[in-house]
């Protein structure tokens, strides 16, 4: 296993990547957030109460129905596995059309699809509930010359005949396939295939290290050339535009917590790094910040986020509400949190954000 920053590419003739298989849900698609609360509502029309710790350790990655007959099980529902996929797929569906890009998503496809390198969509969802949910963002269906669900092979992840599968469809060897994942039943699917893979995984899909080529916090930390293939070309001058990602919370010493009147802080856990923006206070004041995203596993939502204003004439006041708006990215997460005490590195990459914050591809939206 490696991380972003160890890994030194896999690009050597015989295995050169030639084609890219992605998963879905939790890997180009936010649904796990966006359908959030779902199983919640659900139980309780049955007088069940979700055990919080419990899905804690969820069943990522898993065939909806073998998901659906240990939800039955687990909470001794007087259904059968297919009456309750039934009965809480329309409340599913009802989610889907919320599901946002992870960072990075639209952005990788995009430059695959531009320097003609293969993608395949091979998911543990049922065909029919992809094509839906990919159905709510332009230009995903026809990104991908194969769309297989689980439904469609003989077995779904962890596996190995989904990827199998998608491979003899583009026509590409499995040595010379990359899988990009975010689940462990999805990377023990694509070892089990026997193909490269950059896993994405969440907080609670930890063990994903062990197997993969390269982990990664997020798409936008992808590096195609390390594969053998087309770099970015889209930097500018040391960062990226981003598709925006909105926060609102409570200023507290520094940081942005979440407030009592349930304000939105949550983020996608490949949501990591450093990034700037613009902060609201007020009807008609935006304030220039960077922001640094860190892990952190002592507090509830399993990230830190730090907020520093970039102009000398600004301020946060203490408990502040404050609504912000990240529309660049700098750099990955390295295990560091960025501290005032790095008074240098913090005005270089405070130097870096405003000079951004000042061309149109960064204005405050």
């Amino acid at each position: 296993m490696s991380c972003c920053c160890e890994f030194q590419g896999c690009n050597e003739e015989g295995a050169k990547v030639l084609g890219v298989i992605f998963d879905l849900d939790g890997t180009l698609l936010d649904s796990e957030r966006a359908s959030r609360g779902v199983l919640n509502e659900f139980l309780a029309r049955y007088g069940k109460e979700l055990d919080k710790e419990r899905e804690e350790k969820k069943r990522l990655g898993m065939t909806l129905k073998d998901s659906a007959a240990i939800i039955v099980m687990d909470y001794e529902l007087p259904l059968t596995p297919d009456q309750f996929i039934n009965e809480i797929t329309p409340m599913y569906r009802e989610r889907w059309a919320k599901a946002k890009a992870l960072p990075g998503a639209n952005r990788l496809m995009k430059h695959f699809q531009k320097n003609g390198v293969p993608m395949a969509l091979a998911s543990n969802s049922l065909r029919e509930y992809i094509d839906a949910k990919i159905s709510h963002h332009k230009g995903w269906k026809e990104s991908f010359s194969v769309i297989l669900g689980s439904d469609q092979v003989k077995a779904g992840k962890p596996s190995p005949y989904l990827f199998e599968e998608a491979a003899k469809k583009m026509g590409v060897d499995a040595v010379n396939c990359l899988v990009i994942e975010d689940s462990m039943v999805g990377v023990k699917a694509a070892n089990a295939a026997k193909m490269k893979i950059a896993a994405i995984p969440s907080r609670r899909e930890a063990d994903c290290n062990g197997l993969a080529n390269v982990v990664l916090h997020s798409l936008l930390e992808f590096q195609p050339e390390l594969w053998g293939l087309p770099p970015f070309d889209d930097w500018l001058d040391d960062t990226l535009t981003i598709e925006p990602i909105h926060l609102s919370g409570l200023y507290v010493t520094g940081c942005l917590e979440e407030a009592p009147d349930n304000a939105t802080l949550a983020l996608p856990d490949q949501a990591v790094g450093l990034y700037f923006g613009w902060a609201k206070i007020d009807t008609d004041r935006n304030l220039k910040i960077l922001v640094s995203i860190n892990l952190d596993f002592s507090v509830v939502a399993y990230k830190k986020i730090r907020v520093y204003l970039i102009d000398s004439n600004s301020d946060l006041k203490q408990k502040q509400k404050v609504q912000i708006i990240l529309v660049g990215y700098i750099r990955t997460w390295d295990n560091k949190e960025l501290t005032s005490n790095a008074l240098e590195k913090l005005e270089e990459y405070k130097s870096i954000a405003r000079a951004s914050l000042d061309l149109p591809s960064f204005t405050c939206l």
